[in-house]
């Protein structure tokens, strides 16, 4: 017996995706798009792609402090 599995993700059509080149440090779309290793997303518009180290660093800062509470001390 099977079931089956849907993912917005993969089965999104690419359109409208906008993506972080980490390589160039900007804002890349569908059309002019860096190898995956290099990029973050894919984000539904530019502004969210062009706020992604900023997620990236509020996120980390959220596991650090995670971190800090499951260890007992702040992590270096």
């Amino acid at each position: 017996m099977g079931f089956a599995v849907h993912s917005v993700v993969m089965s999104s059509s690419g359109a409208g995706q906008y993506y972080w080149c980490l390589k160039h440090s900007r804002v890349e779309s569908d059309a002019n798009i860096c190898p995956a290793v290099e990029r973050l997303g894919p984000y539904s518009t530019e502004a969210e792609a062009a706020r992604a180290l900023d997620r990236v660093a509020e996120r980390n800062a959220v596991w650090d402090a995670e971190d800090e509470r499951w260890h007992g001390e702040p992590q270096p």
